[in-house]
């Protein structure tokens, strides 16, 4: 470590948060949970296990529509876990589907499967009895999830892409071999939830390494994704590290470019959190890719801030340090420098729902699936339908970003039965519009903990509301970025969005617009703390505006900045502004 790279390590001078110590006597990651599936008397974990728990894929929460009823009659919140699948890509064969499909509806509180726009899928609401039942079948279908949550690399997302087939599975097999390299090592996982084997001294621990993640593991969760221009439809910009494929000139996987420091969480009234694109550092060849991930995780490793989680994201990091300094250890760890950026450029981003054909000939269905959830209702057996079309496909399924789901590589001879099954049960909808095809949101209420305001649950009412404003002013056939958060955490990636609502208070979100279609700019502050109905009258002006002033084909982020109803967010240092406008040339 050079004196020049030691810059920004100030925080280790102060005392280091609780969740150092944490990680530093969990013998790796094991802690007690054993004993704690044992307790009857609470559905939930106690002390550091209800930490510990998340960095084997899980979150501890309770049903917030009946906690204070609960409470009256002096029961314990209604606890049970939220488990997440790492799924790399996004891509799950149906015999597994079939068989993840029968554990939701015989095990989950809710019964259904929610789709994340991390290109993997949720059960929510499993009891603690439950989870080893849980995990155990994971295993036996091949699938695990270790490191989706807390202080990990989380699932690596990679760009759908169902029609360039053969660049799609080159990108697809480096996002799997980069989730793989940055895994832990530890045996933890295995031990508690598969062997259900306690670990009796600690000397069964001195064989243990984690020679890239280290004994406590990262400062702050970590995210990555492989993304193929000129489809953003990871939203690359918001990831911590980002791989930008770049083919050769027979279209084949030649290298990547290297962006990092995306992030989008922030804290209400706390100016030194703040969202922010990815910033690049340069060009591998192929041969460098897990080399240059590596080098990454292990200098936020070493240099994130491990005193204050809430500024120990790796753009804070970066910030601390300066990108060329992060750049030069980031190169020393590689053992070669990065390439100049080779250019590239992003025109589109969400997924192309209905039927495309792929070079290979065989066709996938991409099908909309509102905020992701996957349940059967009085309207509609979304759950029940991909079932179904789960017991005769012969291809597999991708989980996208966006929270969609692609029936993919369906033969000719195939495609008429998987959408007359997709039909009969809702899953295909002319009637969608753009704007809808175009939202997103977070799960919030119930069963969010962090959640201020709801998301989803108000979601499919409010683009009702904004499709009536659409039609009003002649715009229903295009489309504006709109997601909704139900708190600052950042996970609907309302902060990349043309309109981003972020949850307050009960019913009152902060309004922000300015973001772009192709996902390369935040959107700023524009209304503090107001309802919806008060959000649909600002947004009734502001898209009457858009219709009959803009420029052909502008989009509406771009016009709010255009006109100057907004100014393009700065709310980093300068000099780390500076260089974020590189991405923004290099990209156009």
């Amino acid at each position: 470590m050079t004196e020049e790279s030691k810059k920004g390590l100030e925080w280790q001078e102060k005392p280091l948060s609780d969740n150092e110590r944490l990680k530093e006597q969990s013998q790796f990651l094991r802690g007690t949970i054993l004993e704690d599936l044992q307790d009857p008397l609470t559905g939930g974990f106690k002390g550091d296990n209800f930490q510990l728990i998340r960095f084997h894929g899980m979150y501890e929460q309770d049903d917030r529509d009946i906690r204070a009823e609960r409470a009256d009659e002096k029961l314990e919140p209604l606890k049970f876990m939220l488990l997440r699948c790492r799924l790399p890509g996004g891509i799950i064969k149906p015999h597994q589907w079939v068989e993840l499909d029968k554990f939701a509806r015989e095990n989950s509180y809710y019964r259904s499967i929610r789709l994340t726009n991390r290109q993997t899928f949720q059960f929510h609401g499993v009891p603690k009895g439950k989870l080893q039942t849980m995990h155990r079948l994971l295993h036996s279908l091949g699938l695990d999830s270790i490191a989706t949550a807390s202080d990990m690399n989380r699932n690596v997302l990679c760009t759908s892409n169902p029609i360039e087939s053969e660049l799609h599975q080159q990108a697809y097999e480096y996002a799997k071999k980069i989730s793989e390299h940055l895994l832990p090592r530890t045996r933890g996982y295995l031990d508690v939830w598969i062997d259900g084997k306690k670990v009796q001294s600690s000397d069964d621990f001195l064989q243990e390494d984690e020679p890239i993640l280290g004994k406590t593991y990262l400062p702050r969760k970590f995210k990555t994704a492989v993304v193929i221009p000129p489809l953003n439809d990871v939203d690359c910009y918001g990831n911590d590290l980002d791989f930008v494929a770049i083919p050769d000139g027979n279209g084949h996987l030649a290298g990547f470019n290297v962006l990092v420091g995306g992030g989008l969480s922030m804290e209400h009234g706390n100016t030194k959190t703040y969202p922010h694109i990815s910033l690049e550092l340069g060009y591998v060849p192929l041969e460098y890719t897990l080399k240059a991930a590596e080098g990454v995780v292990t200098t936020q490793r070493d240099f994130g801030n491990r005193a204050d989680r809430k500024n120990a994201r790796s753009r804070y990091t970066i910030q601390n340090m300066g990108l060329d300094n992060f750049r030069a250890e980031v190169e020393r760890r590689m053992g070669v420098k990065f390439e100049p950026i080779h250019a590239f450029k992003f025109t589109e981003r969400g997924d192309r729902i209905g039927w495309v054909k792929g070079i290979d000939k065989n066709w996938h269905l991409t099908l909309f699936i509102e905020s992701g959830r996957l349940v059967d209702n009085d309207e509609k057996q979304l759950l029940s339908g991909v079932l179904e079309i789960a017991k005769i496909h012969k291809g597999d399924f991708r989980i996208t970003a966006n929270q969609n789901l692609i029936v993919a590589n369906v033969a000719e001879k195939d495609k008429a039965n998987i959408e007359k099954i997709a039909r009969q049960y809702g899953l295909i909808n002319e009637n969608i519009s753009k704007l809808r095809e175009n939202s997103m949101s977070c799960v919030a209420f119930p069963t969010c903990p962090l959640a201020m305001a709801e998301a989803e649950r108000v979601l499919p009412n409010f683009i009702d509301e904004l499709d009536k404003v659409m039609e009003k002013h002649h715009v229903a056939d295009d489309y504006i970025v709109t997601r909704i958060t139900g708190c600052p955490n950042g996970c609907g990636r309302a902060m990349l969005a043309e309109i981003g609502l972020v949850g307050k208070a009960i019913g009152r979100y902060n309004l922000h617009i300015g973001g772009d279609r192709e996902g390369l700019r935040i959107p700023r502050l524009y209304k503090e703390n107001i309802t919806l109905p008060e959000i649909v009258d600002e947004l009734d002006g502001l898209i009457g505006r858009w219709a009959t002033e803009r420029n052909a084909n502008e989009g509406f982020g771009d016009f709010v900045v255009r006109t100057d109803i907004i100014k393009p967010v700065i709310n980093a240092p300068i000099d780390f502004w500076d260089a974020n406008k590189i991405i923004l040339q290099t990209a156009a």
